[in-house]
């Protein structure tokens, strides 16, 4: 029975880089009564132009957003980072009519116009708020009891507070309440709410190893059993970077990094192929074993 459709949009990162994301979520959302489109003709999400041309990150981001308007499905992002943009440029053009107006003059080359219509959604917010609890609890086949897991929601998830963001800014809860949702108890840390590091990674990389490493230590000396993330960006530098953040911090590191996409497929019973689990770097092998 489908629950919600919803077109997905995959942004950058997932598409180039972060496979295992896409893998798991088109792997596990059909079973919760989730369907998706993917979303055709799409570019990226605006955000890297906009501290350099406003213009163009709005209509970058609100030409997928039309995208999604024609198509008459709400859309669905991966990525915290792209829900952010499209919020933001969807503020900027309801202030400015005349921004509106001439985003849509663009648009109107390609046959799009922005209107507005579509909800866009994270990952996140479409489990905890529209599938719901219960219905991820009964999915729940073969529960993850006796892990305990720390979370990692990512800044652009709950920052700016100003905007309508997929959780609170001071106390996200959402995340925690979805893994234990599928039996797991999730460990609170004091560096909950720290940056992975993905916004030094190309200005000062070692700046950003440096954040990644300090975050990952202070969780490895909590004795959780893995952490778990819904950004493509943070599990790209708490995950796959996690060897080069090791030489960086002068610790070893080896916390088992995991999308919740992954954890939810696990617990559903899914084969560790199509959740794409052969593709993360971190040592996920020892939080695979704990579950045998």
């Amino acid at each position: 029975m489908v629950q919600a459709k919803l077109t997905l949009y995959l942004g950058c990162t997932v598409a180039t880089d972060e496979y295992a994301y896409e893998l798991s979520t088109i792997n596990t959302l059909p079973k919760l009564g989730v369907e998706l489109e993917y979303l055709e003709g799409t570019t990226c999400c605006g955000s890297p132009l906009m501290s350099v041309n406003m213009k163009s990150f709005v209509y970058l981001a609100l030409r997928n957003v039309a995208l999604a308007d024609q198509q008459g499905l709400d859309m669905l992002t991966l990525c915290p980072g792209c829900h952010l943009s499209f919020f933001e440029a969807r503020h900027y053009a309801e202030h400015s009519p005349q921004l509106k107006d001439e985003i849509n003059a663009l648009l109107s080359n390609e046959g799009l116009k922005y209107e507005g219509k579509v909800k866009v959604r994270h990952l996140v917010d479409l489990l905890h708020d529209v599938v719901g609890l219960d219905k991820i609890r009964s999915a729940a086949s073969k529960p993850l009891k006796g892990l305990r897991l720390a979370t990692h929601i990512g800044c652009h998830a709950i920052r700016p507070s100003r905007l309508e963001r997929i959780d609170d800014p001071e106390k996200p809860v959402k995340l925690d309440r979805l893994v234990e949702a599928l039996g797991a108890e999730v460990v609170d840390y004091p560096e909950k709410l720290d940056c992975c590091g993905a916004g030094f990674l190309l200005s000062n990389p070692q700046a950003g190893l440096t954040v990644a490493g300090v975050k990952i230590k202070a969780l490895q000396a909590r004795g959780v059993d893995g952490l778990v993330v819904a950004c493509p960006l943070c599990h790209k530098m708490l995950g796959q970077k996690q060897q080069s953040a090791s030489q960086v911090v002068g610790a070893e590191l080896n916390l088992p990094v995991i999308y919740y996409t992954q954890l939810l497929g696990l617990a559903m019973g899914e084969s560790e192929d199509k959740l794409g689990l052969m593709l993360n770097q971190s040592p996920v092998d020892s939080l695979l074993e704990k579950l045998k």
